[in-house]
């Protein structure tokens, strides 16, 4: 542990929070014994158990255990504690492929292609080793410092114990826009031929800048992807249009395969096979992470080392390493973030997107600086959300916003946090957890209002100011 208060969880020190969901929360965190950094994936066991959940987290750590891939976001390993299960990620700083369509529109073909082909590299592997991812989309594609794609998320995964003995899958399960005709006609599917018309779709938006199948209907939007009912833009070259068509294919017996995909000419443009190492992995050891026999064995192993150490809160059980220590303190002042961890927090490590902001686009988060007291900007933030309807609940810099009105998406769930980026500056991150993220954009235009006073500003237009705390330019 050090002087700031950062949670140590094994070998990890554990920073700021990079996505959140309705069972998980990714933190990021550095390996202190090597420096590197990596993405912790914490899930709640009561939760888990509560939804009945177990398979599913099950299949997620055993498909990452399979897929050693270039084109796949690694896991470094697991670990378990009495209430919790950390998945170990690797990290990546170039944020998602839907970011980048979003920021600059619409792909020229040649940087669509390269895309793809890594695409289609990704899901062969996982086909090869009996993955079926079931949720593709650009949301779930990352992009590394380098531009090399990374598929992730295999929440939704199926391996291949679970296909029927006529060679299908029977649960629906996907985002609509995605899916492919015979997954929506609930009556069994091929797995590999599902996720290879996600891989079209996913082409066709990469290169068009919108969706192929889209109604805001849900009924209409299922007849239109049964009819392959779509047209492609002019700016498609013959041949891309050849082979959308070909993916895109309603009938199951005459759509193209991934095989044949690989050998189009548009596809062998430029085409670069990727180089990695295959090994043998085995999945024997995955139902010891949810083995609370094992767990409790080490919680009172540290039990007894914190009546003769005064050691804190939580113990850990690593599968790879047994009798590991997870280590938590609370924390009683702001997370101290140094240069690395802020400069992080800016997509591809491109330090512009931190003061720059990024005109109509619908972000699902947004940050801003403060010289106030830490106390006095959670404070703030409070005043301003109770009278616009929303319950707070607050633990040290960090808060919960509870909508209490049911949007489009149910109640908006907005988390902040508090960090402190130098003596007496602060940055504040407010974050959709849960909701819809356009009702997420309108909180935080009528908040950022009512927090005027306590933002910092550094243009001109700052100068004459009378507030001690005037107001800044916000970052995205």
């Amino acid at each position: 542990m050090n002087s700031n208060g950062r949670t140590r969880v094994g070998k990890y020190e554990v920073g700021r929070t990079i996505g959140e969901g309705n069972f998980a929360k990714v933190k990021f965190a550095r390996n202190v014994e090597t420096g590197e950094s990596v993405a912790i994936k914490i899930l709640d066991k009561d939760k888990v158990l509560k939804h009945k959940m177990i398979g599913q987290i099950k299949r997620e750590i055993s498909t990452m255990k399979l897929i050693k891939h270039p084109n796949v976001i690694q896991m470094h390993e697991v670990m378990a504690s009495k209430t919790k299960i950390y998945i170990i990620l690797e990290f990546v700083t170039g944020g998602e492929l839907f970011d980048k369509i979003l920021n600059h529109g619409r792909l020229k073909e040649d940087e669509a292609r390269k895309y793809f082909q890594q695409l289609i590299n990704a899901v062969d592997y996982c086909h090869s080793r009996g993955v079926y991812h079931r949720d593709l989309k650009p949301e779930n594609l990352l992009l590394d410092s380098d531009g090399v794609l990374k598929v992730s998320d295999f929440g939704l995964s199926a391996l291949s114990p679970q296909v029927q003995e006529n060679g299908l899958l029977y649960t629906t399960c996907g985002t609509p826009n995605y899916v492919a005709p015979e997954v929506i006609n609930d009556k069994g599917y091929d797995g590999s031929k599902a996720d290879l018309w996600s891989c079209g779709v996913i082409l066709y938006v990469l290169m068009a800048g919108y969706l192929p199948f889209d109604d805001s209907n849900l009924m209409e939007l299922y007849k239109k992807i049964s009819k392959a009912n779509f047209t492609c833009p002019p700016w498609f070259s013959t041949s891309a249009k050849k082979l959308i068509k070909k993916i895109l294919d309603p009938n199951v017996k005459t759509r193209i395969t991934i095989a044949e995909v690989m050998e189009t000419e548009w596809f062998k443009k430029g085409y670069e096979p990727p180089s990695f190492e295959k090994t043998n992995i085995s999945l024997d050891d995955v139902d010891t992470v949810f083995d609370e026999s094992m767990v409790i064995f080490f919680c009172l192993i540290t039990k007894y080392r914190k009546m003769s150490f005064n050691l804190s809160e939580d113990c850990c059980f690593q599968w790879q390493n047994p009798g590991n220590l997870v280590i938590e303190r609370k924390e009683g002042r702001p997370m101290l973030m140094n240069a690395f961890q802020l400069i992080s927090t800016s997509q591809g490590l491109n330090l512009s997107s931190l003061f720059e902001k990024h005109m109509g686009v619908v972000r699902r988060q947004t940050r801003f600086t403060s010289k106030c007291p830490a106390e006095e900007i959670i404070s703030k933030i409070e005043e301003a959300a109770t009278p616009m309807g929303f319950d707070v609940m607050k633990h040290n810099y960090k808060m919960k916003l509870q909508g209490s009105k049911t949007g489009r998406k149910g109640h908006l769930l907005v988390a902040t946090e508090v960090f402190e980026v130098a003596p007496s500056l602060y940055m504040v991150e407010l974050r959709k957890s849960k909701g819809d993220t356009l009702e997420f954009n309108k909180f935080y235009k009528n908040l950022s209002t009512s927090l005027k006073d306590i933002v910092w500003r550094t243009d001109a237009s700052n100068e004459g100011a009378e507030n001690e705390c005037p107001q800044a330019k916000l970052y995205e």
